[in-house]
């Protein structure tokens, strides 16, 4: 079961999460569709890591947020775009200098293209035992999510549109590319999650019972070897 979360930040050590803007998603009778994407930083280690950058008609909306907190572009060490859609990734030119994860891709500096593993099923590390880069394919078949570990509500997934909202079952197959890997990533999310951060919603908190998991067999990837980026592959 799950309920809202009721608040916009997760605080912890070393990390810190704020959702610095909410997102939405408004359909209309004409077939248009209002949205924007939830913008989430995650702070106070080495790494300053923005989740998605909203639409480039928010840009001094979100510069103004990021001032609020005293971050500024060249402050963000990594900019993760969970997917490539218009309302997430419309301000990635903002933080020229931090590397750059969209999808399955991890550029960084100018133009340098690294390999990650994330198209293999590895997370992309970015703090050992803090931060995480995992796939989660289905909404896109790119699609990425945050991991934040050991915050004080436990696990928080900042997980772009695999979820929609908290309520979303009537909405998010209609928009996704495979709803058949979708729906596995998203038991997968859902069994390792305190809390998660949703595309077009305000965060909220996962209940399980004591020993449940939505995950098992092939679903479960087992941590093993270190790949040459840091990340960890199938044992």
């Amino acid at each position: 079961r799950t309920s809202p979360l009721g608040t916009q930040e997760v605080p912890g050590v070393p990390y810190t999460l704020r959702v610095l803007q909410e997102g939405y998603s408004h359909p209309h009778p004409d077939g248009t569709l209002r949205a924007d994407c939830t913008i989430t930083l995650v702070a106070g280690g080495p790494v300053t890591a923005l989740v998605d950058t909203g639409g480039p008609w928010g840009q001094r909306r979100l510069l103004g947020h990021l001032a609020e907190l005293g971050v500024s572009p060249q402050d963000v060490t990594h900019v993760i775009c969970t997917h490539g859609h218009s309302d997430h990734v419309g301000n990635v030119n903002l933080f020229p200098e931090a590397t750059l994860v969209m999808g399955y891709d991890v550029c960084h500096g100018d133009g340098c293209y690294v390999p990650s593993g994330l198209a293999k099923g590895w997370p992309y590390v970015l703090d050992p035992g803090h931060l995480e880069v995992v796939a989660t394919p289905g909404h896109t078949l790119g699609h990425v999510s945050l991991v934040v570990k050991a915050t004080s509500l436990g696990t928080v997934v900042v997980a772009g549109d695999l979820f929609e909202a908290e309520e979303d079952e009537e909405q998010w197959r209609a928009l996704s590319e495979d709803p058949e890997k979708q729906e596995r990533s998203r038991r997968q999310v859902v069994a390792m999650a305190d809390v998660i951060v949703p595309g077009h919603g305000p965060p909220f908190r996962v209940f399980r019972e004591r020993g449940d998991s939505e995950v098992s067999g092939a679903d479960e990837e087992e941590e093993g070897a270190t790949a040459r980026d840091g990340s960890k592959g199938p044992g």
